[in-house]
């Protein structure tokens, strides 16, 4: 099976998260306007960062005036609304960004089980042709199109096997495969019929259904 390209998921920077997670406290109430929060060396210690992704992280909150960091000082939360914005439109790209690993995902298995049923099909090809040279009752088949004029005529009707000499031994349709159909059984356009006789049957069969 040929090599699949691994789909690399999306994901956004650590600093980012952070930033998020400190503006989610801040919404739920952990964190009030005017409190100090940890300082940017404790901050990379709780969440097990470096200091840089620390600072980082509250350059964001910073830029969004969810909070002023002084020299010295700490980190002061200075805006619950602007909390709430931030956390709102973090949410909305961390749903857009699951959507398309989602659908990245789900492609990368659509081609995978492609792949796997082409290799399939070309086993079972290859294996039947090969049965086919030794095996004479492996089935013949042949179309139904709206150019025959035994649409919806029964095989008894139509007189299949007096007229061919063949032994139909299933029909597929959009309803399924339909395994040794009786003399009741008819026609549709889009049908494909599978029928067992001599190497001369298909021609007979071909000749019946569309007289020329």
């Amino acid at each position: 099976m040929a090599n699949m390209k691994k789909t690399l998921p999306i994901r956004q920077p650590k600093y980012q998260k952070i930033a998020a997670d400190i503006a989610s406290k801040i919404v739920a109430g952990h964190y009030v306007v005017g409190e100090k929060i940890y300082a940017r060396s404790s901050l990379a210690s709780q969440y097990g960062v470096s200091a840089e992704t620390a600072r980082r992280a509250v350059a964001v909150l910073q830029d969004l005036d969810i909070v002023v960091a002084t020299k010295g000082s700490g980190v002061m939360i200075t805006s619950f609304e602007k909390a709430a914005q931030f956390v709102h439109s973090y949410e909305d790209v961390q749903s857009v960004q699951e959507m398309q690993n989602d659908l990245l995902n789900s492609l990368a298995r659509q081609r995978e089980e492609l792949l796997a049923f082409e290799d399939t099909m070309t086993q079972l090809i290859e294996r039947t042709e090969r049965f086919r040279s030794i095996n004479p009752f492996v089935p013949f088949q042949i179309a139904i199109t709206n150019e025959t004029p035994y649409i919806d005529e029964s095989l008894q009707t139509m007189n299949f096997w007096q007229n061919t000499e063949a032994t139909i031994v299933g029909i597929k349709s959009s309803d399924g495969l339909l395994l040794s159909p009786g003399p009741y059984a008819t026609f549709k356009e889009g049908d494909m019929i599978y029928f067992i006789g001599n190497e001369t049957c298909y021609e007979r069969v071909k000749n019946f259904l569309y007289k020329n």
